[in-house]
């Protein structure tokens, strides 16, 4: 037997247990950092702070943050004694104005936006619509699908419709009404589902 061999052979232990240490070492490194933090945090530290600045009748308006809609508080003026019809048409124009404003400060810092543009004038239903119709200077389907949803989802639900999750929505022109419905999809996604419609008539 070759003594001199001995501590090469009793050498190869101590290196094995080595090799095998620095794997178990390199495992005490952090690999899983957990998602990266969102920008967009669709969430107002003082909610209540949308309704202080108006007086009115409370109200919810659907404003978009990342890629769903979101409700917010808001108040739109109506006045004393505006009842039926009137206080229909008058709510509906008070919603579609929210819609239209720029979000607060607060709003753009949480990562709201409107793709509502100012300018869009509601009217009650015509002479062949159905009563709970509203009218609009602009045709609905001359809306952007995110504004279309903004619109859908702030007036199906309010004090201007019956408040069934649909609303029934026609143009300037003689084209009968539509009854347009907002759904989860078109909340969580409003740029990819249009809110589904169907014709309605009669009075």
């Amino acid at each position: 037997m070759n003594i001199r061999r001995l501590p090469g052979l009793l050498a190869l232990p101590v290196l094995t247990a080595l090799l095998a240490g620095c794997g178990i070492r390199s495992t005490e490194v952090p690999t899983d950092f957990g998602p990266a933090p969102s920008r967009v945090r669709c969430s107002l530290a003082d909610p209540g702070r949308a309704t202080q600045s108006g007086q009115g009748v409370p109200v919810q308006v659907f404003l978009l943050c990342g890629s769903s809609l979101v409700a917010v508080d808001r108040a739109v003026p109506v006045p004393d004694g505006a009842a039926g019809a009137e206080r229909r048409v008058l709510v509906a124009q008070g919603l579609l104005d929210q819609l239209a404003q720029s979000p607060s400060a607060a709003e753009k810092e949480a990562g709201y936006t409107t793709d509502v543009r100012g300018g869009v004038r509601v009217s009650g239903p015509g002479a062949d619509d159905p009563d709970d119709a509203l009218r609009l200077s602009a045709a609905p389907g001359s809306l952007t699908s995110y504004a279309l949803a903004q619109v859908v989802c702030t007036l199906s639900d309010s004090a201007a419709t019956e408040g069934d999750g649909s609303v029934v929505l026609g143009g300037p022109g003689t084209q009968p009404p539509r009854r347009y419905a907002c759904t989860s999809e078109v909340r969580s996604r409003p740029g990819s589902n249009e809110p589904p419609s169907s014709e309605v008539t009669g009075g």
